[in-house]
């Protein structure tokens, strides 16, 4: 994970160099985004009938040779158009890469700890995010952004190795597809069309990661416009929001179960705290009300992430899990131009405290139809 954000600084910083546009920068975004909209339905298909510890080996070693190309491009002053090629493959990678890796981390924890895996995951994620942001502008300033793509190439080798030197007869073995099943991604959604319950929670979770929760827009329009932060106050803020998701992955850890009564309550908080955060006098403020909201945040995903696994058959799962990539990819895209938007019609304090409502609005609505579809799931095995 720390390479990973490490190579995500270098794109952007090499496009910013070559371009100065931040338009060029959200385009080389979207490229990586767009192939899990396209293909991860597929990707969940193919992790549910592959042996999916093959499959992570060839994606690891795909991610490792496009980022080394990624460094080709910049040691060797390929056109910009190569970097955006690269950045559509790394997306398409991912969309197999996405699903399989959620499926084998079930075989690997078991039902019965698989939020705790989860939490542990969202907690490496968070803190890999904070090392490599912060140790990637360092080496990005000093040796420039080919050094990150060739430390991030060279990352994956480790997990590579950890691949290898796990002892398979110990996995939790989940049911797959049928290797002659026909119509595996048709298959997948009519099987999601007969789940409410995980319709709901899909539906809570793109309202509160596009318009409840996008915060690299709100948190930008913050600190350039009422808050007077500028450059230096976004990227405090940043900081800021990336140790609350630490936070959050502790707190989430320490939960045994994770109910759909903590999906619906930490929406509502974090949506709250979201209409608190815009009446926000100053930046340590505001700052001091994005800790809890990105704490739950994590809380959210977690139990998202765990409610789908645990509340759907086995081998339907990695077609699941690319359903709620797709329900991610797709809150990213269309939440963050939506909310840009309002900063700009109605003023950034004014759109958090919409967006907010929005959410509290969301999270009951959801909490309703669970309470009448009789939607309380099974707990987790103690």
């Amino acid at each position: 994970m720390t390479g990973t954000w490490m190579k995500v600084l270098g794109v952007n910083w090499f496009v910013l160099q070559a371009t100065g546009s931040t338009t060029s920068m959200g385009l080389a975004l979207m490229l990586q985004t767009l192939p899990i909209l396209l293909f991860g339905p597929l990707g969940g298909a193919l992790a549910d009938r592959l042996p999916v510890r093959r499959v992570l080996l060839v994606t690891q070693a795909a991610h490792a040779v496009l980022s080394a190309g990624f460094a080709a491009v910049v040691l060797f002053g390929g056109h910009l158009s190569w970097l955006y090629l690269l950045a559509f493959l790394t997306g398409l990678v991912s969309a197999a890469d996405g699903p399989a890796l959620g499926r084998f981390g079930g075989m690997v924890s078991g039902p019965a700890l698989l939020s705790q895996a989860l939490a542990n995951g969202s907690l490496i994620s968070s803190t890999g995010r904070i090392i490599g942001m912060s140790l990637g502008g360092v080496v990005a300033a000093t040796a420039g952004p080919a050094v990150l793509f060739l430390a991030n190439a060279v990352s994956f080798a480790a997990v590579i190795a950890a691949l290898l030197a796990m002892r398979t007869s110990s996995l939790h073995q989940l049911a797959a597809a049928a290797p002659a099943e026909r119509g595996a991604v048709r298959a997948g959604f009519r099987y999601l069309a007969t789940q409410p319950t995980v319709l709901v929670v899909l539906g809570v979770a793109f309202v509160l990661g596009s318009i409840g929760r996008n915060y690299q827009v709100t948190m930008a329009a913050m600190s350039f416009g009422p808050l007077s932060g500028g450059p230096a106050g976004y990227g405090v803020l940043s900081t800021v929001f990336a140790a609350g998701t630490v936070l959050g992955a502790i707190v989430v850890g320490r939960f045994r179960e994770l109910r759909l009564q903590l999906l619906v309550g930490a929406g509502v908080v974090a949506s709250v705290l979201q209409m608190v955060a815009g009446a926000a006098p100053g930046l340590w403020s505001f700052a001091a009300v994005l800790v809890p909201i990105a704490a739950a945040a994590v809380i959210v995903d977690t139990t998202v992430s765990t409610r789908v696994q645990l509340d759907t058959r086995e081998d339907m799962r990695g077609r699941v899990l690319a359903a709620a990539a797709v329900v991610s990819a797709l809150g990213g895209m269309v939440g963050a131009p939506v909310l840009g938007a309002l900063c700009e019609a109605i003023g950034p304090r004014e759109t958090l405290v919409v967006a907010g409502a929005i959410g509290v609005l969301a999270c009951s609505a959801g909490a309703v139809l669970l309470l009448r579809r009789s939607a309380e799931v099974p707990v987790l095995a103690e």
